[in-house]
């Protein structure tokens, strides 16, 4: 029985009763108390609504049936933002208060809510953006109870205009009256303003008036200077980004140069749908998440170069990538940016790029960003509506149909995941790549948005800085802290440094084992069961030392059985062969005791005496930690193939490889099997030692790989065979895992697997043989996600 129908067994229908009633979830920012004043007006009722500490709180009163009925209404139909997580009702004693239902001031007092994630401007103010007979036309901080931003604004619960970055900004007489008006859709809307009230536009120029434009004039010149090639630095919800024409070739160059952005491909705002179908191929599945409220990052298939004959992007927006990173308007600001009907033509496409220089968190402090990107940005364009807390954009890409999240913020964060198991108060504090930690108690974990890598003090006071203002939200008070077994990691030397000072236990989770454990807990697997956990990375520390990566474990939240991996190879000079495929290249035909014939790419891209000293490095076994990363053998045959021997962002060489075996479009599984495979050898390490984990061998796959590239196979055909190899080695190490073990699940998890094309094959393939297979589809598969995991394997309470 449920607690609604608790509270209204035996009442009858027409009674007079009164019920008080929490809702849990993320009910605040998004409406809640004006539709719950609607729908007790609907059903005649009389009481009260408050925001809580731990959610909505209402009274109301009125006939049995009516309440029931408005109570079952909060949990079916809830505001389009609001996530309900319980309703709960308590019958009192009836007041007969008289006639009418109110909102109260907020209730303050020990408890949890949930702040919901920035939303991406509804179709309603769009439409009054656009009128110009509407007071709010043209407004950049236009916002409902529908949308605008939340959780980048929210300085502490109940949230209350007076507890956002809103609250230096006072209503005006109409802003007022509409947040009093049931009626209306700005009731009680925090964020609510107008041209009168709200935030204002400011443009500075480098070398300008330091007062510079401001308002209209400000957004009408902001659009000149990026009509005119110039780079714009333009706050958004939750940081600066850096924008430009993305059209405009020598624009795209010059940004690319000052951001020492190297190769690495630019996202892109354009202004319609439209406009992106031109440039792209684009499913109902991509429409619905590029028009959605949350308005992520959509990796989409670009089009031939035919279908965009006005060059609306650049050829270095996202040089030698068959993908291209495009979202759409989130913001009044962008929409107006791009133009409204009637406005003088500007560029309908922008790059829009993380307002930062390489390696450092994004910029959200107004002070800061002129100084922070001075010699980045030829002007600002700002506001004073204050960013409590940075928010990156989020990243997606479809696969097979279903989202794939590549790096979880804006839109996303800090909507909680729900647990299988419950967990005592804990922060994990995740990776140093991609970096997101998570707060976690009970039965949610709080993912945090994207922080960076870790690898400046800059992330790492915004990371400090991030996780007090996630577990003062949330109210999670930690009484544990989780990191990673590595021990250079500066997320685990954050976490040993504070759980030293705050005399808490800490906790360290091996790498692959939290990957595992964070597709398992996405699909809220209670752990009874283990599962086959297919874990391919770059980078992992091995409990034996050496850097794991291409590994495959029997697994459950209690530990792990490590069932097989790639055979080691030399690491040689640690990250310079990171930094230079060639390296993992030659390392693995030394392995394979291939020669290194001076024809092949890989050899050709080293120099002469680094090729000298990189052969005795390997013959003397210096610097060389062995590793088994799926990961570098990606790198290392994109460098075999000649598709990439120098990275400049992490993971380059094999998104070159994975595009590269996708070039020449779809194919059918005849086309695959004409052009063939490469395949690994799987064998036992030891015969005679059978619980020593079996090893895959690559050798065969170098071999035939280098055979291709001398006889002049074309480097597309190598990386599809490749692809081909790696999926029949998932396929074949499962079939022999579950022969072992009887387990008939895999997860397919680590960073290797934001590969769509391999996830999509190995997905398939594993279905075809009969296994359930999880996929990340809430988390990033990469280290996104690994706070995830941290948790659910190191705070989890037995029930």
């Amino acid at each position: 029985m449920t607690s609604a129908d608790q509270a209204s067994s035996g009442a009858a229908d027409g009674e007079r009763v009164r019920r008080r009633i929490t809702v849990r979830g993320a009910v605040q920012g998004v409406g809640f108390r004006p539709f719950v004043y609607t729908l007790a007006e609907e059903h005649g009722l009389t009481g009260w609504v408050t925001n809580g500490p731990d959610g909505v709180r209402a009274e109301v009163e009125g006939p049995a049936a009516d309440v029931t009925a408005f109570a079952e209404a909060m949990a079916t139909r809830p505001p389009p933002l609001a996530v309900v997580a319980s309703v709960e009702q308590q019958a009192v004693p009836a007041l007969n208060d008289g006639p009418g239902f109110t909102i109260r001031p907020s209730a303050s007092g020990p408890g949890r809510t949930l702040i919901p994630p920035d939303t991406a401007t509804c179709d309603a103010c769009l439409a009054e953006l656009a009128d110009p007979a509407d007071r709010r036309h043209r407004h950049p901080f236009i916002t409902c109870t529908h949308c605008g931003p939340r959780f980048t604004v929210v300085t502490a619960l109940p949230y209350d205009r007076p507890r956002t970055t809103m609250a230096d900004l006072p209503l005006c007489a109409d802003c007022a009256r509409e947040y009093g008006d049931p009626a209306d859709r700005r009731f009680h809307a925090q964020t609510v303003a107008c041209p009168n009230c709200g935030p204002r536009l400011t443009l500075r120029r480098a070398t300008g008036d330091p007062d510079g434009a401001h308002g209209a004039d400000a957004l009408a010149e902001a659009r000149g200077l990026l009509a005119g090639g110039a780079i714009l630095a333009v706050k958004g919800l939750g940081g600066y980004h850096l924008a430009c024409d993305a059209g405009d070739a020598t624009a795209v160059r010059t940004l690319r140069k000052r951001k020492n952005r190297g190769d690495k491909p630019f996202a892109v705002l354009a202004d319609s749908l439209e406009t992106v179908r031109r440039l792209a191929r684009v499913d109902a599945a991509e429409s619905d998440l590029l028009t959605g409220p949350r308005k992520p990052v959509v990796l989409l298939r670009r089009r031939p170069d035919a279908h965009d004959p006005d060059r609306t992007v650049a050829p270095d927006v996202a040089p030698g990538s068959p993908d291209l990173g495009v979202m759409l308007p989130y913001t009044p600001l962008h929409r107006l940016l791009l133009g409204l009907s009637g406005d003088p033509p500007g560029p309908p496409v922008l790059v829009m790029t993380s307002g930062n220089r390489s390696g450092e968190p994004i910029v959200t402090d107004d002070a800061e960003a002129l100084t922070r990107l001075d010699g980045l940005a030829d002007a600002w364009l700002a506001h004073d509506r204050p960013i409590h807390v940075p928010c990156d954009d989020s990243v997606v890409r479809v696969c097979a149909g279903a989202e794939l999240p590549v790096r979880r913020s804006r839109g996303y964060a800090p909507l909680p995941l729900a647990l299988p198991l419950p967990v005592v108060p804990a922060l994990a504090v995740g990776g140093d790549l991609k970096n997101t930690f998570c707060a976690g108690d009970d039965r949610y974990a709080w993912l945090s948005a994207h922080v960076g890598d870790m690898d400046d003090l800059a992330t790492l006071t915004a990371f400090e800085r991030a996780t007090a203002h996630l577990t003062g939200l949330t109210a999670v008070t930690p009484r544990l802290l989780v990191a990673d077994r590595h021990p250079g990691y500066r997320s685990t030397q954050w976490a040993r440094r504070a759980a030293e000072e705050r005399g808490l236990p800490l906790r360290q989770v091996q790498h692959h084992h939290a990957h595992v454990a964070s597709a398992m807990a996405e699909h809220a697997l209670d752990g009874s069961a283990p599962v086959i956990g297919v874990a391919f990375d770059g980078t992992g520390y091995g409990d034996d030392g050496a850097v794991w990566g291409g590994e495959v474990l029997i697994a459950d939240y209690d530990g792990f059985r490590r069932f097989a991996h790639l055979r080691y190879v030399p690491l040689p000079g640690g990250d310079a062969a990171v930094r230079n495929p060639y390296r993992m290249a030659l390392s693995h035909l030394r392995a394979a005791r291939l020669p290194w014939s001076p024809r092949l790419p890989c050899a050709q891209a080293a120099p002469h005496g680094e090729r000298l000293l990189l052969e005795r490095q390997l013959e003397r076994g210096l610097n060389c930690v062995p590793t088994s990363s799926m990961g570098r053998l990606f790198d290392a045959v994109a460098s075999l193939a000649g598709v990439c021997h120098r990275v400049e962002y992490e993971a380059e060489a094999a998104v070159r490889l994975e595009n590269a075996a996708l070039a020449g479009g779809s194919r059918s599984a005849a086309d695959d099997e004409r052009e063939g495979s490469y395949g690994f050898i799987l064998g036992a390490a030891d015969p005679d030692r059978p619980a020593v984990p079996l090893t895959a061998d690559p050798g065969p796959v170098l071999a035939a790989a280098a055979a291709d590239v001398l006889g002049g196979v074309p480097a597309p055909v190598v990386a599809r065979r490749f692809h081909r190899a790696v999926t029949a080695l998932v396929r074949e190490v499962c079939a022999a895992a579950r022969h072992a073990t009887g387990v008939a699940t895999v997860a397919l998890t680590g960073g290797v697997f934001c590969n769509a094309l391999l996830t999509e094959t190995c997905s398939a393939g594993l279905e075809e043989d009969g296994f359930t297979v999880l996929r990340h589809r809430k988390v990033p598969p990469n280290d996104g996600g690994l706070a995830l995991g941290q948790l659910i394997v190191a705070a989890r309470t037995k029930e």
